[in-house]
């Protein structure tokens, strides 16, 4: 396809949007690498994502149930790529770089511990007197140290908007003033994050790009449309139940007058197709509206806007926390979850506690070359949160005679 031409002789293609990540203007790598003659700079990320350690381990981490509760429910991986390609739809759409969309939806949970959010719960209980864990400073710590993969440097050396995008996908990480957003007030920012900010300035008080934003609320769309069909699925709650929530509601009231007595397993699939598609058309207007009304010239501008350029609609925002808070006591805190989510939380904490105790009970490759406490918790840290369920468990069944199933 033909381009378009712009001044100082820069070409976008047709379909990016000059509010867009510009890969031949990316500010760069930590650590200087000749240009591909075959990918952009977004394209490499993406390739060296998919190609990492970590990015293989989230085919065994848990989303909500443990990873031998069924075949058919969702890990970390199955989430993750249902995460890009929702993400890429709407890059697509607005006129973004689907590249870099795509490399931030792929590495958004790769600082997740086994056992979902229960692993990091644990490991945040661990870590209280040492800064606490934080899944987005994992992440960050994994693609620019814990990957070991190339000669010339730690991490994967991925570019800064990528870089950016990962920590900052979620909004601003400190106020105009310098001071701890109120995801941070608690334990202030990650010292992980503040580290290689110093050596790598990611601008921490502004908004991400438009890509990055568009990895978060796909995120959030993809968590809505699978954790509704894995918990039906699990029996936790039926069809029935979803009708509490009105935008459910009216979805599975759409099917019922399309399709009267479908089959449950259809009556499923299609009410999935259809919040995904209901949240992504929504996305895609509310989201042209605020560019529109905008007018930014350049991906800076989106990051110095304020505020998300990318938004559900108040609309829908009302029914993405309606669906959440529907979720929450039926699903996260059923029963049968709860009872898993108390022995996983044990798993990580007893295997936290002996290897601090112990250091030596760590492989060769992981033990700390201090006996600092601060520098030895986070080795421990490291290890842990890098570890499959199913590692997690042959480590504690190696350390302790009392190793649960949980089922």
């Amino acid at each position: 396809m033909s381009g378009l031409e712009l001044p100082q002789g820069r070409t976008f293609d047709r379909w990016r949007a000059p509010y867009a990540a510009d890969p031949a203007l990316s500010r760069g790598r930590l650590v200087p690498e000749p240009v591909s003659p075959t990918r952009s700079e977004f394209q490499r990320d993406r390739d060296r994502i998919v190609h990492a350690t970590a990015f293989r381990r989230l085919k065994h981490k848990t989303q909500v149930f443990v990873y031998h509760e069924g075949d058919h429910y969702r890990t970390r991986l199955t989430h993750t790529i249902e995460v890009a390609q929702i993400a890429r739809s709407l890059a697509r759409a607005l006129g973004l770089d689907e590249d870099l969309a795509e490399a931030l939806a792929l590495s958004h949970d790769l600082g997740h511990t086994p056992f979902g959010h229960t692993g990091e719960d644990a490991l945040e209980a661990c870590l209280a007197t040492h800064g606490g864990f934080d899944h987005n400073a994992q992440a960050l710590r994994i693609v620019t140290a814990l990957e070991q993969r190339y000669a010339g440097f730690d991490g994967l050396n991925l570019s800064w908007e990528t870089l950016e995008g990962l920590v900052k996908h979620n909004g601003p990480l400190v106020g105009p003033d310098g001071r701890p957003t109120a995801r941070y007030a608690r334990h202030g920012v990650p010292k992980a994050i503040l580290d290689y900010d110093a050596r790598h300035p990611l601008w921490l008080d502004s908004h991400a790009s438009a890509e990055a934003q568009v990895a978060a609320i796909a995120d959030d769309i993809a968590y809505d449309a699978h954790d509704i069909d894995d918990g039906l699925r699990a029996g936790l709650f039926d069809l029935a139940d979803l009708r509490k929530v009105p935008f459910l509601d009216e979805l599975l009231g759409e099917i019922d007058k399309a399709w009267p007595g479908l089959e449950r397993g259809r009556a499923i699939h299609e009410l999935g197709r259809r919040v995904i598609t209901r949240f992504v058309e929504d996305v895609i207007r509310e989201s042209g509206r605020r560019l529109a009304a905008l007018q930014p010239a350049d991906a800076d501008a989106v990051r110095r806007a304020g505020h998300p350029v990318i938004a559900f609609s108040p609309a829908l925002e009302a029914a993405d926390k309606a669906i959440k808070a529907f979720l929450f006591p039926n699903m996260y805190r059923h029963a049968s979850v709860v009872a898993i989510r108390k022995e996983a939380d044990r798993v990580v904490r007893d295997l936290f506690a002996r290897f601090v105790a112990d250091p030596s009970l760590l492989p060769s490759e992981w033990q700390p070359g201090t006996a600092d406490g601060d520098a030895l918790a986070l080795r421990v840290c490291d290890y842990i949160a890098g570890m499959t369920d199913r590692f997690a468990l042959q480590e504690h069944r190696r350390l302790f005679d009392d190793t649960p199933e949980l089922r």
